[in-house]
């Protein structure tokens, strides 16, 4: 397995909220640290959707919605609702 080489921000992910019953186990509260190298035992689905904001935040990027350093991003299963907060750090 290939070792995550921590380039860019470091990204922590805490599940803010869950709606209904995530079939991936997440909880409200859970903290993990998440990059482009390491999906944290995020959700398969959740990461493959999320991939390309993580990739933009974790290296710098910014969009006019954000707050600087941290986003929310929720899942695509609407029905069982898993929203993440990320928050970046300098290392």
């Amino acid at each position: 397995m290939a070792e995550d080489p921590k380039i860019g921000y470091k990204v922590i992910g805490t599940i803010t909220s869950v709606k209904g019953n995530c079939n991936a186990g997440h909880r409200k509260g859970d903290t993990f640290e998440i990059s482009c190298h390491n999906p944290a035992g995020l959700c398969g689905f959740f990461y493959h959707d999320m991939f390309p904001v993580l990739m933009m935040f974790q290296f710098g990027g910014n969009t006019p919605w954000w707050d600087k350093d941290e986003l929310e991003i929720g899942c695509p299963d609407k029905d069982n609702l898993v929203t993440i907060r990320l928050t970046r750090e300098k290392r």
